[in-house]
C-alpha cells in the first residue's frame, strides 16, 4: 500500500514537473514571436532570419555538407549557371 502512495507522489510530481516546463516553453515561444514581430516591425524579413538562426545552430563542416548537397540538386535542376558549358562556348 506504502509502495502505491509513493509511486502516486512521484507520477504526480513528474506530471507537475513537465507541466511547469510546458508553461515555460509557451512563454519563451510567445518571447520568441514577440521579436520577430520586431525584427519584421523593424524592416527585416523573417523567413530569412529564421534561416540565418537556423544556420547558426550548425556547425561549419553540417553546413557546408549541406550546401554542396543543395547545390549539387540546384544544377541537377538547372537552377544554378552551368560555368563549365560558358567556357566551352567562348
Amino acid at each position: 500500500m506504502a509502495d502505491t502512495q509513493v509511486a502516486r507522489d512521484q507520477l504526480r510530481s513528474i506530471v507537475e514537473r513537465i507541466e511547469r516546463l510546458e508553461e515555460e516553453k509557451k512563454a519563451i515561444a510567445d518571447d520568441i514571436r514577440d521579436i520577430y514581430a520586431e525584427a519584421k516591425g523593424n524592416g527585416f524579413d523573417t523567413k530569412v532570419l529564421r534561416q540565418v538562426i537556423g544556420l547558426r545552430k550548425k556547425d561549419q563542416t553540417e553546413r557546408q555538407e549541406q550546401d554542396a548537397i543543395r547545390d549539387l540538386y540546384l544544377s541537377a535542376l538547372g537552377m544554378l549557371p552551368d560555368f563549365e558549358a560558358e567556357d566551352t562556348a567562348a
